[in-house]
């Protein structure tokens, strides 16, 4: 049964991309994945995972809270040493941060958090995480939706290139395309892989939801601050 619903969610992320890239879902992309991060994990419950396995046990609340905030600490220094350095601030300079505070709050808080991050972490650290570890065990579990989350960032990468200071020079030329793409899969292969290790490690969805939510909640947070 795990391997059907492991197939079954892959090919589901894979529709799902290919018309977000053809953008048939307009302006309502993020409500589409939120429902279908639900429908998702409501099939994986009925498929026999656990509350446990999915990282979602009400006992293990407490012990995600606490690696999430040691991972949200770790970026906002991170981040905000960034913004300090010439090097890397042309990164923080992008396009989508040129917005008030109330709506500032409201993409960090609304558009990041329920349209990114929770829908990702149940898809990703929740669902395929849990059912590639039936399957596989956990290291190659974590490699297998690590790669899939990598992946799944080719098409927002392409729609965000002319946007961002840092990559807009990429965006002229097939070869900075293609290695901007490359960068970002690496980049968020890594990330699903940490994020995965907070999962397992905490027992529970909240600390990879957190460390998700300060790598880009945070970072728009800065970008914005730097920015006025």
């Amino acid at each position: 049964m795990n391997n059907r619903l492991l197939g079954g969610t892959v090919v589901a992320l894979v529709a799902f991309n290919i018309a977000r890239a053809l953008r048939l879902f307009g302006d309502f992309a993020d409500a589409v994945e939120f429902v279908l991060a639900f429908v998702l994990l409501a099939a994986a419950i009925r498929s026999g995972l656990t509350l446990e396995r999915l990282g979602l046990a009400r006992k293990d609340v407490r012990r995600g809270l606490l690696y999430g905030a040691g991972a949200f600490a770790l970026v906002l220094a991170v981040v905000s040493a960034a913004a300090l350095i010439p090097a890397t601030s042309d990164f923080l300079n992008d396009s989508r941060v040129d917005v008030g505070f109330a709506r500032m709050l409201f993409e960090v808080f609304v558009a990041i958090l329920f349209g990114t991050v929770i829908p990702e972490e149940l898809i990703f650290r929740g669902v395929l995480l849990g059912s590639a570890m039936e399957r596989w065990g956990g290291l190659r579990g974590a490699l297998v939706s690590s790669a899939l989350f990598g992946l799944w960032h080719i098409s927002p990468t392409l729609n965000d290139l002319g946007g961002n200071a840092g990559l807009a020079e990429a965006d002229s030329s097939l070869l900075g395309k293609t290695a901007a793409v490359a960068g970002a899969v690496v980049a968020t292969f890594c990330a699903g892989m940490i994020f995965s290790w907070l999962r397992e490690r905490s027992r529970s969805l909240v600390a990879p939801v957190m460390a998700h939510l300060s790598t880009n909640g945070v970072a728009f947070f800065v970008a914005w601050f730097v920015a006025r």
